[in-house]
């Protein structure tokens, strides 16, 4: 497919501004959905990456492409690709969300790059998010995004290695309500992850994708937990889907003074790797 990839770069600068209140009733569905415990009232410090939650993107249904996410072209670059997920992204942590802030998103694109890949065309929008709360900043983020056409059957390609175990490993099963409760936090259409026939007969999934947001939710939270205190920095890159046909297990082994992280299901490769790093 033709990309016309000087068009799309006319969106790199393009801003975008929203706030939304941080609020107890969030914070509780949010727990629920991952089985945490936190103090709900306000003041209180919020979960981490709760910010993921909000200030996301509200599109009438009229306003939708065929996947569920809003259509092309308004502040994302309209990529002609039909498959869009989470290439990557990082945190860098300066402060901690409180319960009753608001929490305001300034969003701007800041590069769109198109390359070849073994599976086809890919382009890369990069965007940064610079998220304060009342005015204060307590978060800068960096988000990969990657668009890419719906690969064609044909040669098959070797396996990549399995993933190795973790000094530290906790096994989770991603349950079609937990990935619709995760999409309903973040007001996420994306049919890959809660509509199965979709996943199977339109996009060519052995079933239903486990969120890339979520699983970094799990692998930040699972690193703070480890070592008692949010870390300063976290990165992550995806790169192998995990679907709801098979449980999974996050990982962590010491790596310097911070972690290494990953998923991966059983016997196979690694899904997402992360690290995180403390001040």
């Amino acid at each position: 497919m033709d990309v016309d990839i000087a068009h799309l770069q006319g969106w790199i600068g393009r801003e975008q501004t929203e706030s939304e209140v941080l609020t107890p009733t969030l914070v509780r569905q949010f727990n629920a959905t991952f089985d945490r415990r936190s103090g709900t009232a306000p003041g209180e410090v919020a979960p981490l990456l709760i910010h993921l939650c909000l200030t996301q993107p509200i599109a009438p249904m009229s306003g939708l492409g065929r996947d569920g996410h809003p259509a092309l072209g308004g502040f994302l670059p309209p990529v002609p690709l039909p498959r869009r997920m989470w290439a990557g992204g990082a945190f860098a942590f300066r402060g901690s969300l409180r319960i009753g802030d608001e929490v305001t998103r300034q969003s701007t694109i800041t590069d769109v790059q198109l390359k070849q890949g073994r599976s086809g065309t890919l382009c890369f929008v990069t965007v940064s998010h610079e998220i304060s709360a009342n005015g204060h900043p307590v978060l800068s983020e960096r988000q990969d995004i990657v668009y890419r056409d719906i690969p064609a059957g044909g040669q098959a390609r070797a396996a990549p290695p399995a993933a190795p175990v973790g000094q530290h490993s906790r096994s989770l099963t991603p349950h079609p309500t937990l990935l619709f409760r995760y999409s309903a936090l973040t007001f996420n259409g994306h049919r890959i992850h809660y509509d199965k026939p979709f996943c199977i007969e339109t996009e060519g999934y052995p079933g239903l994708v486990v969120h890339g947001p979520m699983q970094a939710t799990m692998l930040c939270q699972y690193a703070a937990d480890l070592k008692g205190a949010p870390p300063a920095r976290f990165r992550f890159r995806s790169l192998s889907p995990l679907f709801d046909d098979a449980d999974f297990s996050l990982n962590a082994s010491p790596e310097g003074g911070g972690l290494k992280l990953w998923t991966a299901r059983p016997g196979g490769p690694v899904a997402m790797e992360a690290e995180a790093d403390w001040d």
